[in-house]
């Protein structure tokens, strides 16, 4: 293998000097397929990594979907329920559990997902490659490619869909260097092990933590990770459903998380799964009608949109139906890469089935966020670690 892999540009196309390459042993990265860029590169090795990670500590394929060195999703590979297979469109395909993971991956915010980077912890199997041959989608990386996927993932984009493999014996140094406005910058790699010991130091009355709960907080932890902080993460069932990613306000970052862990759950609403969409709207034109027929506060021409989307025009989701329906939401893990210096992210949390919590702690107002947490009746540990990104 080379030890050098030159780029198409870097962040930009007037950035035309681009390359990626290691100053010792070879790369690990193979191009199978079309032609990475710079940002390429970023969004499938912060990915590969996060999948990776997920593979060791849960011992489940894993999948996720990145766009802009960030998780829209990621997901271990858990059956899916109908109501999710009709919510993401994919009632008609037989699901691997590699192609299940990275179903609960893309289609949690199927909005964000547009275009983004798709890794998977095991080898591409042929019902991964059809989930990708239809949506739109920029990359690819996998440990390797069963032949007949290879050849579908080859077909997209006209034949320029870009296909990375790595090397999953790959492992980088134990230091790691950047260089920024011509400073170079020298740290240890972020290689804490994330596990249960996390759940070691529980500060709350309830300490019930039941082994789905475990799941879910460890992989929001490790999603955080690889995020852009702040970040605060919500998952249940085996996935992510609400990121809010790269915010400079912890209770911004929730707000982000909560509201989209919240469209998740609408999406799964009885009269939502009834809608009739008008034949020929691609999948990307589905889910911008769904978003826009649940958001609120939307314009007169954004409802047209939603009208013009279905084959009977809706009636608008009454906010009581929808109240209804988000106070069934329960069970959710909430993960925060720093320590909530508030308790107003416990009280946005409360309202959208948050009901376990794993954060640093250390906090001027610890005892404000364990009150809060009490109050709604949650579980929250503190794990000591904090799991900055930049």
């Amino acid at each position: 293998m080379p030890k050098e892999l030159p780029l198409r540009y870097g962040m930009n196309p007037h950035q035309t000097f681009a390359r990626a390459f290691v100053t010792h042993g070879e790369l690990p990265l193979t191009v199978l397929n079309g032609a990475p860029g710079l940002i390429n590169v970023l969004d499938a090795l912060n990915s590969w990594q996060l999948v990776r990670e997920l593979r060791q500590t849960l011992d489940l394929p894993a999948a996720a979907s990145f766009k802009h060195v960030s998780p829209a999703g990621a997901a271990v590979g858990i059956p899916l329920s109908q109501p999710l297979r009709q919510a993401y469109f994919i009632e008609d395909l037989e699901l691997s559990p590699v192609a299940v993971a990275y179903a609960r991956a893309r289609y949690a915010d199927a909005m964000s997902s547009y275009g983004d980077c798709a890794a998977l912890s095991h080898v591409a199997d042929v019902p991964t490659a059809q989930i990708l041959r239809r949506e739109v989608s920029d990359l690819v990386i996998a440990p390797g490619y069963e032949p007949k996927a290879l050849d579908i993932l080859k077909t997209k984009k006209k034949g320029k869909y870009l296909i990375l493999q790595i090397d999953p014996d790959y492992e980088p140094p134990q230091r790691e260097v950047r260089q920024l406005f011509g400073v170079m910058l020298e740290q240890d790699r972020n290689n804490a092990p994330l596990g249960p010991q996390l759940f070691q130091k529980i500060v709350t009355r309830k300490r019930d933590l039941p082994v789905a709960a475990q799941r879910d907080l460890l992989l929001a932890a490790v999603a955080l990770k690889y995020t852009q902080s702040n970040s605060v993460c919500f998952a249940l069932d085996g996935q992510i459903i609400g990121m809010g990613a790269g915010q400079q306000s912890r209770l911004h970052c929730t707000r982000l998380a909560a509201a989209k862990a919240d469209l998740w759950w609408l999406r799964q609403h009885p009269e939502v799964l009834a809608l009739r969409f008008k034949e020929g709207l691609s999948r990307p034109q589905r889910n911008n009608a769904i978003d826009k027929y649940l958001a609120e506060g939307v314009t007169r021409a954004e409802w047209r949109a939603v009208e013009d989307a279905f084959e009977d025009p809706p009636a608008a989701l009454p906010e009581e139906e929808k109240q209804a329906w988000l106070d069934r939401l329960e069970g959710v893990a909430l993960a925060s890469d720093a320590y909530f210096p508030f308790r107003d992210s416990l009280d946005r949390a409360s309202e959208s089935g948050v009901k376990y919590v794993l954060q640093p702690g250390g906090s001027l107002r610890d005892e404000e966020v364990i009150q809060a947490a009490d109050e709604y009746t949650m579980v929250m540990a503190f794990s000591d670690l904090r799991l900055f990104h930049h």
